[in-house]
């Protein structure tokens, strides 16, 4: 059996935890492969709105079981939170949940740092999520860190002091006031929340489940234009947010990945600082914002909103290898007399329709196509064939554009309100 793999294809926030929960009835393991808690992960169904930042978003699934990849970073504090919200829902975690003992830790001392160095940066700012998940990946790449595993030896406190004597050193360098006692007793209680789900080595784990015939998903977070690599750095994430990352994120060996699943919005979101060439700053990106409900459900910020970008939707489906396209939130665009979509830039005086190497403002502007809009409300279609036309000749723009087929709709935040395209 192949992996399959799901990501976003923008700047995170497409829909991503909506659609695996959707998806989760036809597989057996759903496993995060990057990121931590700065992923905001919404699911809503039976009327309640459910918010995941670490676990994986088939949790409210019986049959599936969930694991937390080697390439996650996990803050003990976070993931104690989520695990008190599940309780309310009997889902039996000694069962439901895996930890990687691969898996890095964030310690408090690394919210710390990563509070300083914005701070630092005054109007400099890359808009971090500040949980610590950039210098968590330091550590891990500066062979510092401290993972799930260590928890199980006889010297972890050491190993955890050891540490944070560390980040002491580098925290001096600032003028930033702290008290890491309190953060201390709440992530020291954490553990102990952690240290009662099964931890595994998730590389045997994942092979052997393929080796079973079981069927086997990759959560991505984030999005693909926050790829530490790819994405528009340096406003970007701490990891590799694209296919690639699930080989590394897991263990999974690159010949194994089957469906690439690659979700985007109608139209574009962006939280925090960075280039967004198709922003837009008037009414149509307040009615986006407001209709889309688009603020943060890690952080609550406001997202910034714009058209959609088609050179840039093609450049993340060129590196992901994606095999369908799944659209979200179409249903906030309805009303629009006209919709704009992005489908080539001049950059430096020149039209291109690839993804140039820098977004600075001064040095590109978006080129549109106006395609006409729909007034229909799509909240309660249920079938394909009731959606307006307009919509489907948006669908196949974008279809054309690409070359990849959109074969699944979003109409809402429901998992009922997901439409199959024929």
């Amino acid at each position: 059996m192949a992996v399959d793999v799901l990501l976003g294809l923008q700047w995170g926030d497409e829909g991503k935890g909506k659609i695996v929960d959707v998806f989760t009835q036809k597989y057996n393991v759903i496993a995060r492969f990057q990121g931590g808690p700065n992923a905001g992960h919404t699911l809503e169904f039976d009327g309640i709105k459910h918010v995941l930042h670490t676990i994986p978003s088939g949790i409210f699934h019986s049959d599936s079981v969930n694991v937390i990849g080697n390439g996650v970073v996990i803050d003990p504090v976070v993931f104690a939170r989520e695990i008190a919200n599940l309780e309310k829902f009997n889902i039996d975690l000694n069962r439901a949940l895996r930890i990687s003992r691969k898996a890095h830790l964030i310690l408090p001392t690394h919210r710390l740092l990563d509070a300083a160095s914005e701070q630092a940066k005054g109007k400099k700012k890359i808009g971090s999520t500040l949980k610590g998940i950039g210098p968590t990946y330091m550590d891990k790449t500066g062979r510092n860190g401290l993972r799930v595993g260590d928890i199980e030896l006889p010297d972890f406190a050491d190993r955890y002091q050891h540490l944070v004597d560390k980040h002491k050193q580098l925290l001096a360098h600032y003028d930033f006031e702290y008290s890491l006692e309190e953060m201390e007793q709440e992530w020291f209680a954490g553990i102990e929340v952690l240290k009662k789900i099964p931890f595994i080595n998730s590389e045997v784990f994942i092979h052997e489940a393929m080796k079973d015939g079981q069927k086997v998903l990759a959560e991505g977070a984030q999005g693909s234009l926050l790829d530490i690599d790819f994405g528009t750095y340096p406003f970007v994430t701490s990891s590799n947010t694209i296919c690639a990352g699930a080989c590394t994120g897991l263990g999974v060996a690159p010949n194994r990945i089957g469906e690439v699943f690659g979700i985007f919005k109608a139209y574009v979101t962006r939280v925090g600082s960075g280039p967004f060439p198709t922003e837009l700053h008037d009414a149509y990106g307040e009615e986006l914002r407001k209709n889309g409900n688009e603020f943060g459900s890690t952080t609550g910020r406001p997202r910034r909103c714009g058209w959609l970008d088609l050179p840039a939707l093609e450049y993340a489906c060129r590196i992901n290898g994606v095999t369908q396209l799944i659209m979200m939130k179409a249903d906030v665009l309805s009303g629009l007399e006209k919709i704009k979509v992005c489908t080539a830039y001049k950059y430096r005086g020149e039209e291109t329709r690839h993804l140039p190497y820098s977004l600075e403002e001064n040095l590109i502007e978006p080129i549109y196509t106006e395609l006409k809009g729909w007034n229909k409300d799509l909240t309660g279609i249920t079938e394909s064939d009731e959606l307006p036309q307009e919509l489907m000749d948006y669908i196949r723009y974008i279809e054309e554009f690409i070359g990849i087929p959109v074969s699944i709709v979003s109409v809402g935040p429901d998992r009922t309100q997901t439409i199959e395209l024929s």
